[in-house]
């Protein structure tokens, strides 16, 4: 593949202190690389979208396998991505939300939700479901509602859980170690994880967007760390670009009780859910779909997940931007996990579907 060494040495200026070299000790597989660059130009191409990223990382040791950004600029063809530190909102918040959530013990997956009609309106601000203009969902349970990525249903439990008292969403995040996911090694250019408000003060209202996925940025390295934590049982890896010693950012973000059940959930979301494109007769996946709606007009769609789900091994992100509907982290991201993960689980001598 054209793009693969100069997307690991872009990889290797944009994101670490180390020279430019290709280092012999890197946590790149390069026949993976070259595939994952392959599979995620085909869908970028078919989308005619304006970048994309997919990053590959074992779940038990954090080495980056795969890590591809391509961007399309002057020309039709699609260039390696220089910066894999560009912070955009992610529709991947609800799970990491929702988790917060349950670790104050007022809300639990199996909590009916009226959603409704699709349209909720809390105060002045109106939050709407991707199919509010088919009537809405109704009543539903919470883990329903991530599994049909309905804002509305995450919305409601997140004031539940959170109303009275908004900062302690952020506090819960922090306890969490979103915070940490700023100062990773490697990854110096990273920028904070912000959490846009209109003043000092943290209100239900902000709650409300933030929950989410807007009025807050993140790069995909930094929401597939948290990821791969859920798939590693609660405990939070720092990613590895080098075949270094694990380190360990968090033993256990949440209880174990609370990171199974949102295990549950997100298998729901690839065996029933909007997350159905990434299902694969080869390999059991769990993930999320994401997609917003950017100032701009333009869209992110995502799909972060694990597999296999009963001995989790890989984690990926794949992160698309692109111009105008339609626009679907499920139907676009969603089919560029499926076709790595089959690729991964077919050829990749190092995998162990057992």
């Amino acid at each position: 593949m054209k793009y693969y060494k100069w997307s690991l040495l872009l990889l290797v200026a944009g994101l670490s202190s180390c020279s430019h070299s290709i280092n012999k000790n890197s946590a790149i597989d390069s026949t993976l690389q070259v595939k994952a660059t392959s599979i995620l130009e085909n869908k970028l191409s078919e989308l005619n979208a304006l970048s994309g990223q997919a990053i590959i990382m074992e779940v038990q040791t954090g080495h980056i396998k795969a890590m591809v950004g391509l961007e399309r600029k002057d020309s039709a063809d699609y260039q390696p991505c220089k910066n894999f530190s560009q912070a955009e909102e992610s529709g991947l918040m609800p799970p990491i939300s929702i988790l917060a959530a349950l670790e104050t013990g007022k809300v639990k997956l199996a909590d009916t939700v009226d959603v409704g009609n699709g349209i909720y309106i809390y105060k002045e601000d109106t939050i709407k479901d991707h199919n509010w203009h088919r009537g809405g969902y109704g009543e539903i349970t919470i883990k329903q509602g991530l599994a049909c990525s309905s804002n509305i249903a995450i919305v409601q439990a997140i004031l539940k859980a959170f109303k009275d008292s908004p900062m302690d969403y952020l506090k819960h995040l922090h306890q969490m170690s979103m915070g940490d996911l700023e100062k990773m090694k490697g990854f110096e250019n990273l920028q904070p994880i912000s959490f846009k408000t209109n003043d000092s003060i943290w209100h239900d209202t902000d709650l409300i967007y933030t929950c989410i996925g807007y009025n807050q940025t993140i790069t995909p390295i930094q929401m597939l760390t948290f990821y791969n934590a859920i798939a590693n049982d609660g405990k939070m890896i720092q990613p590895q670009l080098y075949k270094d010693s694990t380190t360990v950012i968090n033993p256990q973000i949440a209880s174990q009780a609370n990171i199974d059940s949102l295990k549950q959930a997100l298998e729901y979301v690839v065996t029933d859910g909007l997350g159905q494109p990434a299902k694969s007769d080869k390999v059991q996946i769990a993930g999320e779909t994401g997609t917003v709606q950017l100032e701009d007009g333009s869209y992110i769609v995502e799909f972060c997940g694990y597999f296999p789900t009963n001995v989790p091994q890989y984690s990926i992100i794949v992160s698309i931007h692109k111009k105008e509907l339609p626009a679907s982290g499920g139907l676009m991201a969603g089919d560029v996990f499926r076709q790595i993960t089959e690729y991964i689980s077919t050829y990749n001598k190092y995998f162990n579907s057992k």
